[in-house]
């Protein structure tokens, strides 16, 4: 295992030339970063988990439902046996084939059986109240995160000159505050990674995940390299859109649509602004040349570059889901959705025959209630269509 973890941590890949882990070891004179300072990010991780839980419970629910938002689900089908073992464990979207198997089987028209597996799959999703508290705690974190970043930020002298993020590199002393906000950013991510599993499911599941993974490994390695400077300003970057987006939804599930509308509206265009825009020319400009120019060629190097190109393409992927739903935000008069995320797994495109619309349905189909959740669809009150 040793000799593992020496070949792992080769100064050769990690360090400039002529830099040694030595060079990074704390002194009375200044401290570093460690690598076994990571390890504080698990049960801080498990932590804001908890508070979550906390959260969403007395101060998110309290919220929601004095705002009035609607805390029961989707409208429960009917019990029905034959249905019931379908659905679980052969299909929960029967073909034309097995729905007229299943009409004479039950002597119900095809309408009632395409109505009650739509039912059926809506009846897993959550509940209005449960999508509101959790984006609230999402909007909490990123506001409290994003404000903390940028007072702390705004004080350095790399915050107005990236260049300076690699002066004196890697003698640069790590600061409490750049070290308390590197770990929590690091514990919500690793919480995010965990709760993704347990969460709402959703439909860009992988894109996600492979978003947080790169994410995880950026500020891990960014971290014990001591590229924290830069480290900073990417993540401060990528909280700002965030916020608007999660206001947006809130609002949304309150049935604000208009205030919904304008916050989705702004997030795009902070969203757009700050990852195609500020990210490329200030941190990639920064780390492809600055970077190069101050300290030289290092294989890990290409490795901080490539995965900030992967997350370059993801945000070119979400800008064009964006750009769609802004298209038809005007086309239409209102936003229709945000494209950029998730839709839960269980969502359901509209049956090709069209149901009865009685007020039930008018009322737990229609876009305000059928929103997502977070990083999810905006969906627009003019659809009918089941999300």
């Amino acid at each position: 295992m040793a000799g593992v973890l020496a070949w792992f941590w080769n100064e050769r890949f990690w360090l400039p030339h002529n830099v040694t882990w030595a060079d990074l070891k704390n002194t009375e004179e200044a401290t570093f970063p460690q690598a076994e300072d990571l390890y504080l990010a698990f049960p801080l991780a498990f932590c804001i988990f908890m508070i979550r839980l906390l959260f969403e419970r007395f101060i998110a629910k309290p919220c929601a439902l004095g705002l009035k938002v609607q805390a029961n689900g989707p409208q429960k089908a009917q019990p029905n046996a034959i249905l019931e073992k379908v659905f679980t464990a052969i299909t929960k979207h029967p073909d034309e084939k097995r729905l007229e198997g299943l009409s004479k089987q039950l002597d119900w028209d095809v309408r009632s059986i395409q109505r009650w597996f739509r039912q059926r799959r809506n009846q897993e999703k959550p509940s209005t109240l449960t999508k509101f508290c959790e984006s609230m705690w999402r909007f909490t974190f990123y506001l409290y995160i994003f404000t903390y970043g940028v007072r702390f930020l705004k004080k350095t002298p790399w915050f107005w000159d990236t260049r300076q993020c690699w002066s004196g590199y890697p003698y640069q002393p790590l600061v409490p505050d750049l070290h308390y906000y590197y770990i929590v950013e690091l514990s919500f991510y690793w919480s995010l990674m965990f709760s993704q599993f347990t969460d709402i499911k959703r439909k860009d599941f992988s894109v996600m995940f492979l978003h947080h993974i790169v994410t995880i490994i950026l500020i891990s390695f960014s971290y014990v390299t001591n590229l924290t400077q830069i480290g900073a300003l990417t993540l401060c970057l990528h909280d700002a859109a965030d916020i608007l987006l999660e206001a947006a939804k809130m609002a949304n599930y309150c049935k604000c649509q208009k205030l919904s509308d304008l916050l989705f509206l702004m997030f795009a265009i902070v969203f757009i602004v700050t990852r195609l825009g500020i990210y490329p020319l200030w941190i990639l400009n920064s780390v492809l040349f600055e970077m190069y120019e101050a300290l030289g060629n290092f294989p890990a190097l290409w490795l901080f570059n490539i995965l900030l190109m992967v997350l370059q393409v993801l945000h070119c992927f979400w800008s064009y889901l964006i750009i769609k739903s802004a298209y038809k935000a005007i086309s239409r008069g209102k936003v229709a959705k945000d494209d950029r995320s998730d839709v839960e797994s269980s969502s359901d495109e509209e049956d090709s025959v069209p149901r009865p619309q009685t007020p039930h349905n008018a009322t737990t189909t229609n876009g305000t209630s059928g929103a997502n959740g977070t990083n999810g669809y905006l969906t627009g009150s003019t659809s009918s269509e089941d999300h």
